[in-house]
């Protein structure tokens, strides 16, 4: 979206894209964060090492979503059966390399990743299998493991802190396609106690469904059990991570994590009946918070220029209502439509005609309605008014299609009320030339 040099490092910030970058953050207690050159990038001096550590006395707990893909990654295996093996407690670090995705590469990458936790429980002092790893970059090539684990030292001790500086190097470390960092921070408080979130993520391409090519991290000093967590992880990652949508494709590789070390302290959040209100107080804010990185994403879409929210109103369920935004963000011709400037709503109303939605009567041609929200707040501009096309200003369309944001609204009018947001951009030239050129 915003102007691309290298695939390997995070490219050139224009001024457009540097909007999205904060000059400043608020940062949770007890954690310690950096990143460095540990000699996977080829241009030998992109950040592509990156580490978090839990710095609080307490042990801290953690809770992941991994892809779906079949092809899982080496990283995603050895993380997945940490977590499970340790039911979510005792996770203390976590240690990322960009650049080279550690996927598809038989026995010795499972050993390159399982060597990255063990020499990062080792220098952190950790007991075994305290650390999760993440890997991103291409598939099918063997790590340089012998440069990361010699730099996992030298990050560890000479380059980790809790500065804005260093959540930034750490949020560059991961990058690939990106053409910015991305970083969100936000406070919030629960029954008095003020609690913070830092997270970030890398992807721009490879995005959708079930995460995308997305590595991403969140880490907060709210005390909550690793139970809760998890639960609390699920629900947010299906309404961000899961509802955006670059190019439809799914990587080997996708991995969010959220971890919490209670240095905030207050009482402990868990899913029963005494803490419930708290439960759902720390599930609404990490879900905004998740939505807020998780368009970052679609921001630095490979390719586009424009970002779309496709808002579904009055479907019969939720799940419904994701289906059909879904359906609409991933067809081809509607992004390129949208790339084109061209209010062709047909294409909207094909890709909702051939979603597969849960009943018959979960649409209703009769009763749709579709209609563009201006970013600017100028009057809508309504296509379809129960099933009728209205008479388009076309001139006015392509005003609204001037803009980078859109708002699409879809209304079933089904009477069951469930609604969702997706977020998508549109589909370029660009897109194909960039992935054309990946591995070059």
């Amino acid at each position: 979206m915003y102007g691309r040099i290298n695939v390997q490092s995070v490219r050139f910030i224009s001024d457009k894209a540097a909007r999205f970058v904060p000059k400043s953050g608020v940062y949770p207690k007890g954690f310690s964060v950096g990143g460095i050159h540990g000699g996977v990038k080829k241009d030998g001096k992109s950040l592509d090492l990156a580490m978090l550590k839990n710095d609080f006395g307490n042990e801290a707990v953690a809770a992941a979503v991994f892809t779906k893909n079949k092809f899982k990654a080496a990283p995603v295996q050895v993380s997945f059966r940490i977590i499970n093996e340790k039911k979510g407690s005792g996770i203390n670090s976590l240690i990322i390399n960009s650049g080279n995705a550690n996927a598809v590469t038989g026995a010795k990458g499972m050993k390159d990743a399982e060597d990255m936790v063990k020499v990062t429980d080792s220098v952190l002092e950790n007991q075994a299998s305290s650390t999760l790893v993440m890997s991103t970059g291409v598939i099918g090539n063997n790590l340089p493991i012998d440069n990361i684990l010699s730099s996992i030292p030298k990050l560890a001790l000479n380059n980790l802190g809790s500065t804005h500086e260093h959540w930034l190097n750490c949020a560059k470390a991961i990058c690939t396609t990106d053409t910015f960092p991305k970083l969100v921070t936000k406070q919030f408080q629960i029954d008095g106690n003020t609690y913070t979130l830092a997270g970030l993520a890398k992807g721009a391409g490879m995005i959708c469904p079930n995460m995308a090519t997305l590595l991403g991290f969140f880490a907060t000093d709210a005390p909550v059990t690793a139970a809760a967590l998890q639960q609390i992880l699920r629900h947010a990652t299906d309404r961000s991570f899961n509802s955006i949508s670059v190019d439809g494709d799914m990587s080997t590789n996708d991995t969010i994590v959220a971890i919490a070390n209670g240095a905030a302290g207050g009482e402990l959040i868990d899913k029963t009946s005494s803490s419930a209100v708290a439960f759902a107080t720390l599930q609404a804010e990490i879900t905004d918070f998740a939505q807020q990185l998780a368009q970052l994403v679609v921001r630095d879409g490979e390719g586009a220029t424009k970002f779309i929210t496709i808002k579904v109103k009055d479907a019969l369920s939720y799940k419904d209502a994701k289906i059909v935004a879904s359906s609409i963000a991933n067809s081809s011709l509607f992004k390129t439509a949208m790339y084109g400037k061209d209010a062709n709503w047909g294409r909207i109303l094909c890709a909702i005609g051939y979603s597969d939605v849960t009943t018959d009567r979960s649409i209703n041609p009769a009763k749709t309605n579709v209609s563009f929200i201006p970013s600017d707040g100028t009057e809508t501009l309504k296509l379809l008014v129960d099933g009728e096309p209205e008479k388009v200003d076309e001139e006015r369309a392509s005003q609204i299609l001037e803009m980078e944001d859109l708002e699409i609204e879809i209304d079933l009018g089904t009477g069951g009320g469930q609604e969702t947001s997706f977020w998508t951009c549109d589909l370029s030239h660009e897109y194909v030339t960039i992935n054309g050129d990946y591995r070059s």
